[in-house]
């Protein structure tokens, strides 16, 4: 299993953990099922009154779409269509609104953006890092800059997506912008974050799905206004795949700069 859950029952708590350390916590076909599945079925669990997500290891929370993975997913031969396999990742797409807290670790980038994008709040480790490498590679930053303007001021989302692999924002600049909610102790972000699920948990549950609910209602017609842009995008501004991959595999690891 790439995907590992552990539930307190005592406190109505269930810590959710990206387990792929060896590939950075990159989402492939099978924990994108995985994690649809757990957030359907936990509609209907009453054990569980809060979500923790975090990412195995210490480099990174999430580093999106496993490349593997992209290069497997057939996609429709129309500029009005795109398959991505990311996009039932969320609780919200899943129709669940059991609260969701992100405790980031590492890198937190591209595709990691649907969940964290689904997320109540952010807490991050100080070693934390944001980034979208979409258009470094050739490829539209669609859905991920609609959930990060969301989330944070314009000029910053244009600039995490314009800039790509040459610049990634430290957690102290994430939380200056409101990406972030707390920035903890080195290693304390997992521990901060189930304290916070802890007392939501122990809230009457309809009362906080309630205002989850409403909480997404204030932004949900104008995501999903823009949402309805993100294929006719990407299938217009995205090189084709093999150009994708020359410049994947021509990529400099180092040549970024923390902000």
């Amino acid at each position: 299993m790439t995907l590992r859950t552990t539930t307190d029952k005592a406190t109505g708590v269930a810590l959710l953990t990206l387990d792929r350390p060896d590939r950075l916590n990159a989402i492939d076909l099978p924990m994108a099922e995985q994690l649809a599945l757990f957030w359907r079925e936990l509609r209907f669990d009453d054990t569980v009154r809060a979500v923790v997500v975090t990412g195995a290891g210490e480099r990174a929370f999430c580093t999106g779409l496993d490349r593997d993975a992209a290069s497997a997913v057939p996609q429709p031969d129309s500029p009005y269509a795109v398959e991505d396999p990311l996009l039932r990742i969320g609780p919200k797409s899943n129709d669940c609104w059991k609260p969701l807290i992100a405790a980031v670790n590492g890198m937190a980038c591209g595709g990691a953006f649907y969940l964290l994008g689904e997320s109540e709040f952010l807490v991050a480790d100080p070693s934390a890092t944001f980034f979208d490498p979409h258009t470094t590679y050739g490829m539209v930053s669609a859905f991920e800059s609609i959930l990060t303007a969301q989330r944070m001021p314009y000029g910053e989302a244009a600039r995490m997506a314009l800039l790509g692999t040459a610049e990634r924002m430290s957690a102290r600049r994430a939380h200056e912008v409101g990406l972030v909610s707390e920035v903890t102790e080195p290693g304390g972000a997992v521990a901060a974050a189930l304290r916070c699920a802890e007392i939501v948990a122990g809230y009457p549950p309809a009362a906080v799905e309630g205002t989850v609910r409403a909480c997404w209602a204030a932004r949900e017609a104008t995501r999903a206004h823009a949402l309805a842009y993100a294929p006719h995008l990407i299938s217009l501004g995205n090189l084709p795949a093999d150009r994708q991959t020359e410049l994947f595999a021509g990529r400099r690891p180092d040549g970024f700069q923390v902000r």
